[in-house]
């Protein structure tokens, strides 16, 4: 019986990639498994996959209209997941985050562990079933690595993530540094991008003390890139706040090459955002050196701020 493959809403490199690299490896040991995506390639995943000469996965708006059971990658919550996995059976996980409002009815393989990257326990799967890696797929969950883990200098990135970033590199025949900026650098192109496409770009939503919050993150290389459009930035979100009932929005800009990020924040509960950083907002804004990583940096505070 067919089961679908997939990461989460808005799909950044690593959702699209697992599912491909998990995918290969179920139907290698006998699955008959497909992987999806539940959006479109944000620019650097394209630049990704346009390197490799790989496509981009289907995206599909319901698991239920096709199959009974999915896999599980690079998420777990379900306000991040497919719109109707409640009414799918979840037999495998594989995953790096915090576990949240996730329940199944029956046993399932979950594989979860506090790495930088969902490719990373991927290719512990790989190892572990003993099926090889080809070369093309080596170069994208290298892809995958260095985009969760920006290019091992989040602190987010464990000895395991460079590890195995560094062997798929042997794998795929890339120079890891040289390819790895230049892969970076093509997902910080946002003159294309509206305000409106980049604050859903790498959005996410999450509960917190019984609020809606919704934390989203561009990475560019110029946080003017971002601010000289501060205005139009604002409008989208309060627009985007009042039609999905978000309660509170979190824009994070991160200079991927300084490592800092300044936030930009709309919504009610401002004030456990300030508690959160130790930060004092001004208009909304707050620079934050040395916070790059929404997952560990920004989520863990704020949380426990609203709690």
């Amino acid at each position: 019986m067919k089961e679908l493959v997939f990461g989460h809403q808005n799909p950044d490199t690593d959702a699209i990639v697992a599912a491909k690299a998990y995918s290969y490896l179920q139907n290698k040991l006998g699955k008959d498994t497909e992987a999806v995506a539940l959006g479109e390639p944000n620019e650097e995943t394209k630049f990704v996959l346009a390197h490799f000469d790989e496509p981009a996965p289907r995206v599909i708006e319901s698991a239920k209209a096709e199959v009974e059971a999915v896999m599980l990658v690079d998420h777990n919550e379900a306000q991040q997941s497919v719109a109707d996995i409640k009414d799918v059976t979840v037999t495998n996980v594989i995953d790096h985050h915090r576990i949240a409002n996730f329940e199944t009815a029956g046993p399932l393989y979950y594989h979860a562990e506090p790495v930088g990257c969902s490719s990373t326990i991927v290719y512990k799967e790989f190892a572990s079933n003993g099926v090889e890696i080809p070369t093309k797929l080596a170069g994208l969950m290298l892809s995958a690595i260095i985009s969760d883990t920006l290019l091992f200098k989040s602190p987010t990135t464990t000895a395991d993530d460079i590890e195995i970033g560094k062997k798929l590199a042997a794998i795929a025949g890339v120079d890891y540094e040289t390819y790895g900026l230049e892969m970076l650098k093509a997902g910080t192109n946002l003159a294309a991008k509206t305000e409106a496409e980049l604050i859903e770009a790498d959005a996410k939503s999450f509960e917190m003390g019984g609020l809606t919050v919704r934390i989203d993150q561009v990475n560019t290389v110029d946080l003017e890139d971002v601010f000289s459009r501060e205005a139009a930035f604002r409008a989208a979100i309060e627009a985007e706040n009042k039609a999905q009932g978000y309660d509170l929005f979190l824009l994070m800009a991160t200079n991927i090459l300084d490592s800092n990020t300044r936030l930009l924040v709309v919504g009610e509960g401002q004030d456990k955002v300030e508690a959160a950083f130790g930060v004092k907002l001004v208009d909304g804004k707050a620079d934050l050196p040395g916070v790059v990583s929404r997952k560990k940096q920004v989520v863990p505070p704020l949380q426990a701020a609203f709690d």
